[in-house]
């Protein structure tokens, strides 16, 4: 272990979010997994694959073409990928990729619920009535029953969207915890003045795909160096069968391995939601924020990415300032700004 290094505890969550992604990056990410004795938790998307669609993004989401270009999308999540529900026809990934799904179960890994329809789900949740989200929720729900033989016990929002009404429709699932959110420890919801009962437990770390597009971070060298020195403490990393299965499955084997070398240990998300649970009067209320979040490093301006954030909750391994209307987080020497 590193000197002045603190414990850290890293959850993987695995989101599968395309057919080529669940098609050929879960068998990789069950080698690389399995070759360190590592559990973690997947997310599957279940319904078609319209990510070439997501191109629209380039009009509407600030600095979303400047990380495709810099992170080298189509090499990155596969050339099929971005055509698909465009110039070709968008595969339904359930139906198609069935093996793929029970595998990572007969691996011994936990499992759950990302998105029956990905991009529209990111793109549209907040223009949907409620009946629209209940029958996503419910198309995706169907599909992981039918496929595993039983109700999936937590859930992941395609692209860190949520809103009140699909964490009503979910509640209703009595699910063990969802992870929708980024930034933070888990908590208890508050949307509209209402309280949800099921745990949340966000992403804290910058994801690889994310990483990738900072010009900082030019070469594997240099982002092993930042996933190195990333906060300790317990944290939830979110990685994509897309990218840590296929295109930088070597780099994503060597932040496991420099994480190992350094005393990192790997829990379950299940088991943070159990740890939290367990102390259930402990566990904070906190309200909820739709915001981009953009990482600085060197103040210098990296792509913006969507996601809900709780603007209320201190941790050890992060520092917060609030100025200009602006939320940041100061992660050692980054910055995750929510604008």
């Amino acid at each position: 272990m590193r000197r002045g290094f603190s414990v850290r505890r890293v959850a993987l969550k695995v989101d599968c979010d395309t057919y080529v992604g669940t098609r050929d990056g879960i068998p990789r990410l069950l080698e690389i997994l399995d070759a360190r004795r590592i559990r973690a938790t997947f997310f599957f998307t279940f319904g078609p694959d319209r990510s070439g669609i997501a191109a629209r993004r380039f009009f509407t989401t600030p600095g979303f073409l400047q990380k495709m270009l810099r992170s080298r999308a189509a090499s990155l999540y596969g050339f099929p990928t971005v055509l698909y529900g465009t110039l070709l026809p968008a595969p339904v990934i359930g139906e198609k990729c069935e093996g793929a799904i029970r595998s990572v179960a007969q691996a011994g890994h936990e499992t759950g619920v990302h998105a029956w329809d990905h991009v529209a789900w990111q793109d549209y949740l907040d223009r949907w009535p409620e009946e629209k989200i209940a029958e996503q929720n419910g198309f995706a729900h169907a599909a992981y029953e039918r496929i595993l033989g039983e109700p999936a016990p937590a859930s992941a929002a395609a692209g860190w969207a949520a809103n009140a009404r699909s964490l009503a429709i979910e509640e209703e699932r009595n699910l063990l915890y969802t992870s929708n959110s980024r930034l933070g420890a888990p908590f208890f919801p508050k949307s509209n003045g209402r309280v949800f009962r099921t745990l949340e437990i966000p992403t804290s770390l910058a994801t690889l795909d994310e990483t990738l597009s900072w010009p900082q971070l030019n070469d594997d060298e240099s982002q092993r160096r930042f996933f190195r020195e990333a906060p300790g403490g317990t944290q939830v990393h979110t990685i994509h069968t897309e990218v840590e299965g296929r295109s930088k499955a070597d780099l994503f084997e060597r932040i496991l391995d420099d994480w190992i070398a350094d005393g990192t240990s790997f829990v379950l998300l299940s088991q943070l939601a159990r740890e939290a649970l367990s102390q259930r009067e402990e566990v904070p209320v906190r309200d909820l924020a739709r915001a981009r979040l953009k990482f600085d490093r060197a103040r210098r301006p990296f792509a913006r990415r969507s996601g809900w954030f709780s603007p209320r909750w201190a941790d050890p391994s992060w520092s917060i300032s609030r100025f200009s209307g602006e939320w940041r987080w100061f992660i050692g020497s980054g910055t995750v700004r929510i604008i």
